[in-house]
């Protein structure tokens, strides 16, 4: 099976705070560490961790922080294809306080691939799905090559602009911008995945909306980064396989709760395999 994600990838460092500062306040991170993150990096290192082959397209800045970056990529076992940039390449300072609620600050726009960088594009139409989490509506165009098209809600205005169908979008009821419903979409994808957080998810389709029942995670919850972007790569993962997106999106809800018992995702993201080989 091959795979792809389609995004950005940022240097994100990371420790916890007493409470986010007021007007004026410092904060001081504890214990912080660095990790790539981002939309498109966090759902790369899940999908990673699969039997896979795994492709990322973005775009790296020309720094200490974007040869980090590549560098961590890099040790990966996927195939990382990255444009240049001549700009410094964008920082996430995220601040977790004792709830697990997650504050991020970034520094810079998020770098993302455009469909005029000298990128294999062709390999996308090889792929059994692909994931979307860029901006270039011209870019998801070459996306939409792949047996199955996946596109965070995040993306709505790339997803409109492009009028490409994506076979599913997913996101977030509780953020406001990517909380959505079919008809936000002037061209529909045939599912709509949204996460409910402790109440679990909806699954929207021509046939009316479902529901998943929530996954019990891990006690005590540290922290929530990179939750919603594990349970994206676990999600494109279960449909690649053939599964439908109710239960696609029920398989996947174990894996964004596994990261709420840390601070870093890496740290919690499980191996991904057929529901089969895990008993579940």
């Amino acid at each position: 099976m091959r795979l792809a994600v389609v995004g950005h990838a940022e240097h994100v460092t990371i420790g916890a705070v007493p409470e986010l500062p007021g007007p004026g306040g410092i904060a001081h991170l504890a214990g912080p560490r660095s990790f790539v993150g981002g939309g498109g990096g966090a759902t790369f290192t899940q999908l990673v961790r699969s039997p896979a082959e795994v492709l990322l397209f973005t775009a790296i800045g020309a720094d200490d922080a974007g040869s980090f970056v590549r560098a961590e990529l890099e040790r990966t076992h996927g195939r990382v294809f990255a444009a240049e940039r001549a700009e410094p390449h964008t920082r996430d300072v995220v601040m977790v306080t004792p709830d697990g609620q997650r504050t991020i600050v970034v520094v810079g726009e998020p770098l993302h691939p455009r469909r005029s960088d000298a990128l294999p594009w062709e390999l996308l139409a090889g792929c059994d799905a692909a994931y979307f989490t860029a901006q270039d509506p011209e870019a998801l165009h070459a996306a939409r090559a792949a047996r199955l098209l996946v596109v965070t809600a995040r993306r709505r205005a790339a997803l409109t602009a492009s009028d490409v169908r994506a076979d599913v979008v997913v996101g977030s009821l509780v953020d406001p911008r990517e909380r959505s419903t079919l008809s936000d979409y002037p061209v529909p994808p045939a599912a709509l995945v949204l996460t409910d957080g402790a109440r679990g998810g909806q699954v929207e389709t021509a046939a009316g909306v479902v529901r998943w029942a929530p996954t019990r995670p891990p006690q005590p919850i540290l922290g929530s980064y990179g939750a919603g972007d594990s349970f994206a790569g676990a999600l494109v993962y279960f449909l690649a396989l053939g599964e439908p997106p109710l239960a696609a999106a029920t398989h996947a809800a174990a894996y964004g709760a596994a990261v709420l018992g840390g601070l870093v995702p890496q740290d919690g993201q499980r191996m991904l395999a057929p529901p089969a080989a895990t008993g579940s």
